[in-house]
């Protein structure tokens, strides 16, 4: 993890300002963090200091079950808060979080601002908002694998997960997130190779056909 200093510290804060977002002013306490791939933001049950603003980038969370299986559970994307539960409930079992590609953070640390933000119209409205349409996706990714063959699903995961056209998420994982089988799986991976969507390098594939994959995915964010 890097935090940005000086002049670069200072252009992400003009170039991607959240002012808007709160009633008093937090330019001055704001760090601006940078996280590579496949670190973690946020330990599993380790509860943050921070409340972060994706501004840059995207992550994954994940969930470990008390029979120890580890479920990737949702996706956070740009213009989205981490830690948010945290702030909220005093009691809360803490998820992992974890960078799917470069991922750049505003973090607003709690001990100092926690009286404030929980008090402020403004930022409550915000997150209102952000929570809101969190909770409308949960629930359309939920009627989409009713409604939907894992083909257009898949597409989505594939540029959901994929960093600079790379795609390397387990099957394993693909299988719990999607509700599908091992087999049927790489029965559409093998598809989507044999069409010339991907091309499969190793234990990775890269997306080759991006406009494909796309249009595929656009059916589900049309709904």
């Amino acid at each position: 993890m890097e935090i940005y200093k000086n002049q670069k510290r200072k252009r992400y804060l003009e170039e991607h300002s959240i002012a808007h977002l709160f009633s008093f002013p937090i330019d001055e306490f704001v760090e601006v963090r940078e996280y590579k791939r496949d670190e973690w933001i946020i330990q599993e049950g380790m509860r943050p200091d921070f409340l972060y603003y994706v501004i840059e980038g995207k992550a994954k969370i994940y969930l470990t079950h008390l029979n120890g299986k580890v479920s990737l559970i949702n996706f956070i994307n740009e213009n989205e808060y981490v830690g948010e539960m945290e702030l909220l409930n005093d009691v809360y079992y803490t998820k992992g979080i974890q960078a799917t590609t470069k991922t750049v953070c505003f973090a607003l640390p709690f001990h100092r601002f926690r009286t404030q933000l929980l008090e402020d119209v403004v930022f409550l409205r915000e997150l209102t908002k952000l929570l809101s349409a969190k909770a409308t996706k949960m629930a359309a990714k939920y009627s989409q694998s009713l409604a939907f063959p894992l083909e257009n699903r898949l597409a989505e995961f594939i540029l959901q997960t994929a960093d600079e056209r790379i795609y390397k998420e387990k099957h394993v994982s693909v299988c719990d997130f999607l509700g599908v089988s091992y087999r049927h799986l790489l029965h559409v991976l093998g598809q989507f190779c044999e069409k010339g969507y991907l091309k499969k390098e190793g234990r990775h594939y890269r997306i080759q056909q991006l406009s494909a994959l796309e249009e595929l995915a656009g059916m589900l964010r049309a709904e």
